[in-house]
């Protein structure tokens, strides 16, 4: 994203992405790429069974520590045919969500700067996974995805090849797109909880 653009005391509005602020970001973030470094983090709980509960609050980003008003809550569960009880999906559909998401705000906020309105976008996303890994059956059998499918249905006064283009801006620049095609490094430590034993709510 470019920063050739005029000053100007109105804010420009494209795809409901404030343009003027998102050129003035890129500008403090050359000036300062400190600026850039953000940390998100989240705390989680375990319910019972494959309920698990995650609370989504402080983030650190532009060199300052960031609190919500409220913070976020997000549940997880497995579908009853998976032992669960079906009270949330499951972890890999929240990746799917979370791919999806990035993908489609990326798309949405480069489009944005390029200038290109985008009046609907839609989107299917499938993965397949082969539980012999998860369940220890088969060590040859990955325990993740096997496979991702992102189909995207956009309007936009746009021509055909600009539209590939356009799609093409979503796993380009999204985070998570990067983070599951490519891996990234994830550590696992543990402690011992100290006190009585709680009781889950």
């Amino acid at each position: 994203m470019g920063s050739n653009h005029p000053v100007s005391t109105t804010s420009k509005i494209i795809n409901g992405v404030n343009v003027t602020e998102l050129f003035q970001t890129v500008d403090v973030i050359k000036a300062a790429p400190v600026a850039a470094k953000f940390r998100f983090r989240l705390n989680n709980k375990w319910i019972d069974g494959g309920h698990n509960r995650s609370t989504i609050n402080e983030f650190q980003g532009a060199c300052a520590d960031h609190t919500r008003p409220e913070p976020f809550v997000i549940d997880a569960d497995e579908p009853k045919l998976l032992l669960g009880q079906d009270q949330a999906p499951n972890p890999v559909e929240y990746l799917l969500k979370a791919i999806t998401a990035c993908v489609t705000s990326s798309m949405i906020y480069h489009a944005a700067a390029k200038g290109i309105q985008i009046d609907e976008l839609e989107s299917r996303v499938e993965g397949d996974i082969d539980l012999r890994g998860f369940l220890g059956i088969d060590p040859s059998v990955r325990n993740g995805f096997q496979n991702i499918r992102m189909s995207f249905r956009i309007r936009a006064d746009v021509s055909d090849e600009q539209l590939q283009e356009l799609v093409a801006l979503g796993p380009t620049f999204s985070p998570v797109f990067d983070s599951v095609s490519k891996g990234v490094p994830v550590t696992v430590e543990a402690s011992r909880m100290e006190g009585a034993k709680s009781t889950a709510a």
